[in-house]
């Protein structure tokens, strides 16, 4: 096999050796190969049309032509049969003929061409006869490559078609690039070429492991075999290999030997790693605090960035002695916006502190409803002026994705000026509860850093998507997205909220829209007193007291509106959207602000005095048995200002409690 390979590669190079070739293989019992000539000939006669290449015959476009005793070949005949592609720029009045090999280029009236880019002085100057370029022949034919012979009237060139494919280069890479003695598996990446196209027939390797043994440096080499039988130039890689890497030790202490029940401990990570390269670290039974006697055992693994681990556990030793118990460590100690456990009966014997509230002019759109979007539409529109709040909470099932836009249309005759300022969006995401918290915490956020308005203009007639950030991210099938911004205009817009498949132009497609109908179970409409202020000038805290929100026949009653599409009266069931604003004038000292879900799984936000808390942080409260920590006041009676709004997806009613903490203890 290896003498019949290389006799198809001479077969190539030299005619007289193909028969050898057609007997080898069959020999080998293979069908016999039949190569293309190894030059190819071209026969003109002058003043004829006719062109005889390789035996079969074609027609010129114009015949071959003697002028001041030099012969002319038309330009696109001689360059079809040389298997050019011909182009013409009208702009320079350059022809150009390319392939594989050459590029060629011909100017009408220039006695010169240019050749892969270097000028040549051509024996005659290219002229158009009837149409057609006429080149000098014997040009051409050197430029192309060929020879030229001339016998009475007739031309014959010959040239090569025989392209000796390049070398195969045999690159590969090594990876991982950081390699440990006795540890990493080693793989090699084939990154080599072969213009045969055709699999490699064979390969060396020289230094190639798949684990090495001892630290160092390490050259490998390949060189591969085409199927030419052409054998590529050795390529070598050059790689560090490291020691071995040792697993990381895991160690901590704590600040005392003994704890009381209820007592603060203290950990430290003393863990260490031969590369300072420890990527993670767990500990297991690492309590705050304990609130049973005995030995505890505590668990610390760490991990390296190589997936080494090692762990070691010791035991926390507590006494019978308590400091706190575990309601009063709790109540003292648990992180603002995290959870503690409470007795969800007894919250309902605080008593109900009966505030007022003030309503206050603000308008606000809540477009909640279809909640579950099932086709594309116009979900809500509102012909509105001045500062409105816009609140949006949908979940996509339409079976594609889809963005929600919020459009506004000028319907006067002046230009519109309007801003947006203070916003918050969360999702799209596969849990309403999480869409509804990061929105209201991502608003209340913006709110208190009272963002400066950025304005634009509408003008009469024109439409504009206002809100192009709520559709950046589209929703994906069974999505959720919840939304809040503030916008103002000077005149009266037409607000449109519309649902399209993702791609679409909502303004371009809005004509063609149709309004969704109504679910029947959440809410959409124009609220005007949709901002409320609660002032407590009585001191609370000092006795377990709670303030209630969103409980039916309670003081939080529901505010009211009207559906625009439909011009029926609309009640914002829960009030979700409506901004809270109270102001407790006398808290107590040592007064725990907890918030408790009476209604099942609550997550939201609130601004205590100008401090975002996340309710629950990175969980939900989802029974009235848990509470989350709010805020704390000090040793000495505090003002406390409390802003929020409710979270879209949680349920209601809420209750903000107020009880004094423990006292502190050594």
């Amino acid at each position: 096999m290896k003498l019949s390979k290389w006799l198809l590669v001479l077969s190539f190079l030299l005619l007289p050796f193909t028969s050898a070739v057609s007997d080898s293989a069959s020999a080998e019992g293979l069908e016999p190969l039949a190569p293309p000539p190894a030059t190819d000939t071209l026969v003109l006669k002058m003043l004829s049309a006719q062109m005889i290449h390789n035996g079969a015959t074609y027609q010129s476009a114009q015949p071959v032509a003697a002028i001041d005793g030099r012969t002319y070949i038309p330009f696109s005949s001689i360059a079809a049969r040389y298997g050019y592609k011909i182009s013409y720029d009208a702009v320079k009045k350059e022809s150009t003929a390319k392939s594989d090999r050459h590029e060629l280029v011909f100017k009408i009236g220039s006695g010169f061409a240019v050749r892969d880019g270097v000028q040549t002085k051509l024996t005659g100057v290219p002229y158009i006869s009837k149409g057609y370029l006429m080149v000098p022949l014997r040009s051409w034919g050197e430029m192309a490559d060929s020879t030229i012979a001339v016998v009475g009237k007739q031309i014959t060139l010959k040239w090569s078609t025989v392209v000796i494919p390049p070398k195969p280069t045999a690159d590969f890479e090594v990876l991982p690039t950081e390699i440990y003695a006795g540890q990493t598996m080693v793989t090699y990446t084939d990154h080599a070429t072969n213009t045969t196209g055709m699999p490699f027939m064979d390969e060396r390797w020289d230094g190639r492991l798949d684990i090495f043994p001892e630290p160092g440096t390490y050259v490998i080499t390949r060189e591969v075999e085409d199927s030419n039988g052409v054998w590529s130039d050795p390529f070598s890689v050059t790689v560090t290999v490291k020691a071995p890497n040792l697993p990381p030790v895991a160690d901590f202490t704590t600040d005392k030997t003994q704890y009381r029940i209820g007592e603060t401990i203290s950990y430290t990570d003393l863990s260490t790693d031969d590369e300072n390269a420890i990527a993670r670290s767990t500990f297991t039974g690492a309590d705050k605090a304990f609130f049973e006697p005995g030995e505890h055992p505590v668990t610390l693994e760490v991990e390296d960035e190589h997936g080494l681990k090692t762990s070691v556990t010791k035991t926390v030793s507590i006494s019978n002695e308590v400091l706190y118990t575990k309601d009063e460590y709790d109540r003292l100690f648990t992180a603002t916006g995290d959870i503690y456990a409470v007795d969800g009966a007894a919250v309902l014997n605080y008593p109900a502190y009966k505030y007022s509230i003030v309503n206050e002019p603000a308008q606000m759109v809540r477009s909640n409803s279809p909640e579950t979007l099932v086709q594309e539409g116009i979900s809500y529109h509102a012909q509105l002026t001045g500062k409105v709040r816009f609140m949006f909470h949908n979940v996509n099932n339409i079976g594609y994705p889809v963005s929600v836009h919020l459009l506004a249309t000028n319907m006067g005759s002046g230009t519109a000026n309007y801003n947006k300022s203070a916003s918050g969006m969360g999702g799209p995401t596969a849990s309403p509860e999480l869409a509804g918290k990061l929105s209201t915490s991502r608003y209340l956020s913006s709110l208190a850093s009272n963002p400066t308005p950025v304005w634009s203009t509408i003008l009469p007639g024109e439409t504009k998507e206002i809100l192009p950030e709520l559709a950046k991210v589209p929703m994906k099938a069974g999505e959720s997205l919840s939304s809040y911004v503030d916008v103002f205009s000077d005149r009266e817009l037409l607000y449109t909220v519309v649902v399209t498949a993702v791609g679409k132009n909502p303004v371009t497609e809005l004509p063609n829209l149709t309004d969704l109908p109504r679910d029947g179970k959440h809410v959409r409409g124009t609220f005007y007193n949709a901002d409320r202020s609660i002032t407590i000038d009585d001191q609370i805290g000092a006795a377990p007291q709670r303030i209630m929100f969103g409980d039916v026949g309670g003081v939080d009653t529901i505010i009211d509106g009207i559906d625009e599409m439909t011009g029926q009266l609309e009640y914002n069931r829960g009030n979700y959207g409506v901004l809270y604003r109270m102001h407790l004038s006398h808290v107590a000292p040592n007064t725990l602000i907890s918030l408790n879900a009476r209604g099942g799984l609550y997550t939201g936000a609130f601004l205590v005095n100008d401090q975002l808390v996340t309710v629950a942080n990175n969980q939900a409260l989802r029974s009235n048995a848990q509470s989350a920590v709010m805020y704390r006041t000090g040793a000495s009676e505090e003002a406390v200002d409390i802003v929020f709004t409710i979270a879209s997806g949680s349920n209601l009613p809420i209750a903000m409690t107020f009880t004094q903490l423990p006292q502190l203890r050594q």
